[in-house]
């Protein structure tokens, strides 16, 4: 870490004070540079009058919008503790967490006020509308200043307005920060304590890898409560002076293909579902014709069908795209072979809450296939006890590993081995360019009856790919293997089930004939509805045998 990111949000902000940095898609709300200081400013008026101090606990949970993250900067340059709590999170969870943390006062959105207002929220001073700053509910109202004490305050502590010069704060990069609960897709969740040297050296990695100029937009799509949308969609991009547009419905296709038509970002950050399901409707059915396959390998005319797909491809995602970053799982090989194929400018990122949350990563034109990329600067990867193949468990260490898990020393003692390395739980080995591969989740491994280590992420990219499957995973049910598969939209319009069961038969048959004998799979088995995921759109493994 070179400095301090609120350091490059300040600076950034000084330079285009009057340039636009946070909008909400379809929305009037919008903030200038200098717009959003001084509301991060008056917020920290509210936090002295309502008693709050340094260390206190402040937690957020809502959808994305740029309230979110105008509250979030005003809890960190506060000094305070930011308390990133998933809106998805059930209303009973969510009080649970805020009780769990300590949280002495609470930012949250409309949509999920609706359920959590008939919770007790015990410890919570005061809760907070995300969509007009008022108050919510407060133990004590006659400490809740009114708008118009509030801007009396304000108004004294500045009387000749915001400068960019009252936009600077002296933070220890040092002192926990944040604690964010984890998505919890093996279980339970966990609060992540991380400090400002992790979120800064993340930042960082974000700035050397994919520069950019001041100006460009972006759309922001992933939940900013996880620490990919997090860093990648808001705090890295908005350090360089980027005008970022957050989506604050749920991004349906049709939501989002316009918002990319209409914003033109120079960035796409997300993950592989969404350009799975691009390729599988819409460029597969072209790539599968007889005659495209002939003319795609041909020296003369392969070439410029790739440049057409290419170029189709960025049209759809605004037509100014300079990056496609991928992360939180897999991508589909196929998929990932023909975007490195017409040379699309994408690039699979590897990491975890934990280091919130880059481990791996690289610039598209350094991409390497199947890969999560390279050890990002200041940290460092091992691969511990790897098998004869190289595989062994990621280890890990360096400037963006958290600081424990909250009020939980038992996991905390878990993560890390004796000499100060963390685990990840997941598997996997390292070419001699550190280039990372990622065989799959320590926990998710099955040990075959020979004694082979069976990765099930592995075969459910082969099984993903063939006919009428929407989505799978693969469990072991007395030493079998059988996959469970939702069946994809399409495919269940046009099928009778007994039609289905029949195709997944013969999915069985070519399913096994693409991976090794000691991971053959028996059976599959349809499911009426999708997975449970979370909200990273990972499947929650453990509910399902």
């Amino acid at each position: 870490m070179n400095q301090h990111y609120f350091t490059y949000l300040s600076n950034i902000a000084s330079r285009q004070w009057n340039d636009p940095a946070l909008s909400d898609y379809g929305e009037e709300q919008q903030y200038t540079f200098g717009e959003m200081a001084a509301t991060i400013l008056r917020l920290h008026q509210l936090f002295k009058l309502l008693g709050i101090k340094e260390g206190d606990k402040i937690a957020l949970c809502g959808r994305n919008c740029a309230n979110w993250a105008v509250a979030y900067l005003a809890i960190m340059s506060y000094k305070a503790v930011v308390v990133s709590i998933l809106q998805d999170f059930k209303a009973e969870d969510i009080d649970h967490l805020l009780t769990h943390s300590d949280s002495k006062l609470l930012f949250v959105g409309p949509y999920v006020w609706k359920d959590l207002s008939a919770q007790p929220l015990s410890g919570i001073e005061a809760a907070v509308n995300l969509a007009d700053w008022s108050c919510l509910r407060a133990k004590d109202e006659d400490k809740v200043p009114d708008a118009d004490l509030l801007e009396a305050s304000f108004r004294k502590l500045y009387p000749r307005g915001i400068t960019a010069e009252n936009f600077r704060f002296d933070l220890d990069p040092d002192a926990m920060c944040l604690i964010n609960y984890t998505s919890g897709s093996m279980g339970s969740p966990k609060g992540v304590m991380l400090n400002g040297r992790s979120l800064s050296n993340n930042v960082e990695t974000g700035m050397s890898m994919l520069p950019v100029d001041p100006g460009q937009r972006l759309v922001s799509m992933l939940p900013l409560a996880h620490m990919f949308g997090q860093v990648c969609e808001f705090l890295y991009p908005l350090c360089c002076g980027t005008h970022i547009y957050f989506l604050t419905k749920s991004p349906t296709p049709s939501i989002l293909l316009k918002a990319l038509q209409d914003v033109k970002p120079y960035i796409v950050v997300t993950v592989p579902l969404v350009i799975e399901k691009i390729y599988k409707k819409n460029i597969n059915p072209l790539l599968s014709r007889k005659v495209i396959k002939f003319f795609w390998r041909i020296p003369l005319t392969g070439p410029m069908i790739r440049r057409k797909v290419r170029k189709a491809l960025t049209k759809a995602f605004g037509g100014e795209l300079r990056y496609f970053i991928c992360g939180g799982a897999p991508i589909s090989p196929d998929v990932e072979a023909c975007m490195k194929d017409i040379k699309f400018p994408i690039s699979v990122g590897y990491g975890m809450t934990e280091c919130g949350p880059l481990i791996g990563g690289n610039p598209p034109k350094y991409f390497v296939a199947h890969s999560g990329g390279v050890p990002v600067p200041n940290m460092e990867v091992m691969i511990d006890k790897p098998n004869q193949y190289g595989v062994g468990e990621i280890l890990v260490r360096g400037e963006n590993v958290m600081m424990g898990y909250y009020k939980n020393e038992e996991a905390t003692i878990a993560a890390f081995t004796d000499d100060g390395w963390m685990r990840t739980g997941d598997l996997g080995c390292m070419d001699k360019h550190k280039n990372i591969f990622i065989k799959g989740r320590n926990k998710t491994m099955i040990l075959g009856a020979s004694g082979q280590n069976i990765y099930p992420e592995e075969i459910e990219d082969k099984l993903n790919n063939l006919e009428g499957v929407g989505e799978s995973i693969i469990v072991e049910r007395e030493g079998r293997l059988v996959g469970l598969v939702f069946p994809d939209e399409q495919t269940s319009r046009k099928m009778s089930i007994d039609d289905l069961r029949e195709l997944m038969k013969q999915n069985v048959a070519k399913l096994n004939k693409l991976i090794p004998g000691y991971s053959q799979v028996s059976d599959i088995e349809l499911k009426d509805e999708p997975f449970e995921k979370t909200p990273k759109k990972s499947i929650k493994r453990f509910m399902y045998k």
